[in-house]
């Protein structure tokens, strides 16, 4: 899988575990830190969410234009870097005012803007080399599969940062009681008896002025995030350094002279027909990123509202890093064991893993309490995405091989479709788990009292991930392929300029969220889903004859 790879690829992926980091704290806090900071309502919060998701990706094609104009990718790479590391420290101060917050949302986006899309093109540019050509759908599988490394460590530091703060104040998480407080703040609370039991279980007596609880609960729950959002700055900083120490592996294309330019035009009979490929793919992904993507949002509801927030010893190994690493590790080394061409070093390797890691797991399974009572934290399913793009990437690309040496893998542009057809099946998993489950609009803001198991949230991300890898890096592999020469920065930024317009219409779940059955939601995106994988199976042959011809 790594083998025969450019040194570029690994600094490329390195230096952007920084902006998946920050990207996944944000999709793990920003609706509950906007909710509880500033008392928005579920759909409010969903808009701004959305926005801040479109312009991260809408700006792209300003950061697309400025390196082609340029022909200087990298330094509009750093650019981008100190950019986002800017909104970054501007969101971890507390206190501010929503309009402010939402200014340093813009920085990051545009910082983003300026980083992701002209990254994603010095990749390909590096498989623009005939001898690595053969690798491209590959390497950015790997791309893919490192850079959420970061991404799988976000949710639990931010968790972990936030909590820390809680318990420097003389309190302790609680989503409910963050809800409760800012209702009883806005006069909207009916029966303040449960936050007052609340109150006085966190404080262990009677508390007579909710107000003042209510107050400093919340104050001191909104600027654990803010310390979370530091924590993501932390890690632009040491993308940054990455990046500055390691980026002459990268490609440099800083030739702006009108003759260069020249050199890499094609005629516009070439061109029109590969930039009309790119468009139409580009219209599907609209629809998978506008239903993917309410991991962040109307799926972060249902983990924090409709999912048991207490679960058996066996789960919480899989939401507590502590234990979830060492079973991490015992998995490797089973694989390390079991593999076929493994050398004696690796199978020694693969038994001090399996030894080590099972027997850290096993000692924290014995330390969480028996039955449902072990908590869990909504932010925390963030996690699991990353994770299974780790593990599942190299089954992936070990599939695709498999099925490349019996001249049977299917061209780019169907292993999209499949992804929209996986997408589908995916949002089909949670419909099920969501029936007979009461709407938001009937509990009028009081925690849901039926919950469901995490594990149809779980297996919703599995198979959400794998339409992702489908999906995903194969169109980023597509968009870098069939791109004219002088339009690579243009065209990455109009993959993510679908994937802005997407992400905007993340408003659609937090809209129909207070309006209609919890199932029905769901409906929505399976159907955007299906008829995005009828559109593209119907114009196949046209987009893989480009594809041959590029």
């Amino acid at each position: 899988m790594f083998k025969g790879h450019p040194k570029g690829l690994y600094v490329a992926f390195f230096a952007n575990m920084g902006e998946r980091f920050g990207f996944y704290t944000m999709m793990a806090c920003l609706v509950f830190f906007l909710q509880a900071r500033y008392n928005l309502a579920a759909d409010t919060a969903g808009s701004i969410y959305s926005w801040y998701y479109f312009f991260i990706y809408a700006l792209a094609l300003v950061g697309g234009y400025i390196a082609d104009r340029t022909q200087n990718f990298k330094g509009t790479i750093l650019a981008g870097i100190i950019t986002m590391l800017a909104g970054y420290v501007l969101m971890s101060i507390p206190g501010l005012k929503l309009s402010v917050v939402v200014t340093a949302l813009f920085v990051i986006a545009f910082g983003n803007g300026l980083f992701k899309g002209n990254l994603q093109a010095v990749v390909g540019q590096l498989y623009d080399d005939p001898k690595y050509n053969k690798l491209r759908d590959t390497a950015f599988n790997i791309f893919y599969m490192g850079i959420n490394v970061g991404a799988f460590f976000a949710p639990s530091a931010a968790n972990g940062i936030r909590n820390w703060y809680l318990k420097t104040q003389g309190f302790s998480y609680d989503s409910d009681l963050s809800l409760l407080a800012n209702q009883y703040l806005a006069g909207t609370l009916e029966d303040p008896r449960q936050l007052s039991a609340m109150a006085e279980t966190m404080t262990g007596q009677t508390v007579l002025d909710l107000g003042a609880f209510s107050q400093s609960y919340i104050d001191a729950f909104s600027t654990g995030y803010n310390f979370a959002f530091a924590i993501a700055g932390v890690s632009m900083i040491v993308s940054m350094v990455i990046f500055m120490i390691f980026k002459h592996r990268l490609p440099e294309a800083r030739k702006i002279d009108k003759e260069s330019r020249d050199s890499i035009k094609l005629p516009w009979t070439e061109e029109r027909p590969r930039i009309v490929a790119l468009l139409l793919v580009f219209l599907v992904v609209i629809f998978f990123w506008m239903s993917f993507h309410q991991n962040g949002l109307t799926l972060s509801y249902f983990a924090r509202d409709y999912t048991d927030n207490a679960v058996g010893p066996i789960t919480k190994i899989f939401f507590s890093l502590k234990s979830l690493l060492p079973f991490i590790a015992a998995i490797f080394g089973i694989y390390y064991l079991l593999r076929k061409n493994s050398k004696a070093i690796g199978r020694i390797i693969g038994a001090a893993l399996l030894i080590a890691g099972g027997g850290l797991t096993y000692y924290f399974y014995t330390t969480y309490t028996a039955g449902q009572t072990n908590p869990i934290e909504p932010e925390i399913f963030q996690q699991f995405n990353p994770i299974f793009i780790v593990f599942l990437t190299p089954v992936i690309v070990g599939f695709f091989a498999w099925q490349r040496s019996r001249d049977a893998e299917p061209s780019t542009p169907r292993k999209i479709g499949i992804g929209m057809l996986l997408a589908a099946l995916g949002f089909v998993v949670i419909l099920m788990g969501s029936f007979n489950l009461v709407s938001p609009s009937d509990l009028d803001g009081v925690p849901s009292p039926d919950r469901v198991s995490p594990y149809w949230l779980i297996s919703t991300y599995l198979v959400l991930t794998v339409a992702e890898l489908f999906l995903s890096p194969m169109g980023l592999s597509f968009v870098s392929k069939v791109s004219p020469p002088r339009f690579q920065g243009m065209m990455q930024g109009g993959w993510l300029f679908a994937t802005a317009i997407g992400n905007k219409l993340l408003f659609v779940g937090s809209k129909m969220w207070v309006k209609i059955e919890i199932w029905q939601v769901w409906l929505i995106f399976i159907v955007c889903c299906l008829i995005s994988a009828a559109f593209i199976f119907s114009i196949l042959k046209r987009l893989e004859r480009v594809t041959k011809k590029a």
